[in-house]
């Protein structure tokens, strides 16, 4: 049968669709990450400093790798690069009131920055770009946004403390009601027992006064002609 028949075809498709999703994971297995924590969002005081996180993750390790961050995806305010995971960054340029205080020697492979100084201008999307070499220039990024505020707004708990409350007072009548309901029982339960027991000693005291008054006049001699 001639390989370029259909019966072949069909026989191969199923290979190369294996071959294919297995190209695919070892890709994603593979792949570089960057993030930015957990959330994406960060609140600071205006003239205070603040964190902006940001890590990097990869399978096969990375060589002369280059970070840089952004603000509103076009002012650059931090470029650095990594020779290997056994040297720390090094400086290219950067803002004056940036500072980095990552570290890629440890566990994790940190290239967080600190902005110095936060004015109400400075609020905006960060960007964190990675291009690692070693994987074939593979590039990725992520991006989080800051909010400057005057002072900080107390989260409101009133709210709260009344839904807290009013369970916590539903709970305490429930286990009161269970309590008097309990007691009440056991009331009932003694009353019950003791109008039986009176029933018991009086109906005993009848029999024995019915038994004797018989037996007195069984005993009482017929009277003589």
């Amino acid at each position: 049968m001639a390989l370029g028949s259909p019966a072949a075809r069909r026989r191969a498709a199923p290979r190369l669709l294996a071959a294919l999703l297995g190209l695919h994971v070892f890709a994603i297995a593979f792949t570089l990450e960057v993030s930015v924590g957990k959330t994406n969002t960060v609140m600071a005081l205006n003239n205070s400093n603040v964190l902006l996180p940001c890590t990097f993750t990869t399978c096969i390790g990375f060589q002369d790798l280059v970070f840089t961050w952004y603000f509103n995806s076009t002012e650059m305010i931090y470029h650095g690069k990594i020779k290997s995971k056994a040297s720390e960054p090094f400086l290219v340029g950067r803002n004056p009131r940036v500072e980095f205080v990552g570290s890629t020697t440890g566990k994790d492979n940190n290239i967080s920055i600190v902005l110095k100084n936060v004015e109400f201008s400075d609020a905006g999307k960060y960007t964190c770009h990675v291009k690692n070499p070693k994987e074939k220039n593979a590039q990725h990024n992520a991006t989080i946004f800051l909010t400057v505020v005057q002072k900080m707004v107390e989260a409101d708990n009133t709210l709260t403390f009344i839904i807290v409350g009013v369970v916590g007072g539903l709970i305490g009548l429930l286990i009161l009601f269970m309590l008097i309901k309990r007691v009440v029982l056991f009331i009932i339960k003694k009353t019950q027992d003791g109008k039986k027991e009176c029933l018991v000693s009086s109906s005993g005291n009848d029999n024995t006064e019915n038994g004797l008054a018989g037996s007195k006049a069984e005993q009482k001699a017929p009277p003589k002609a």
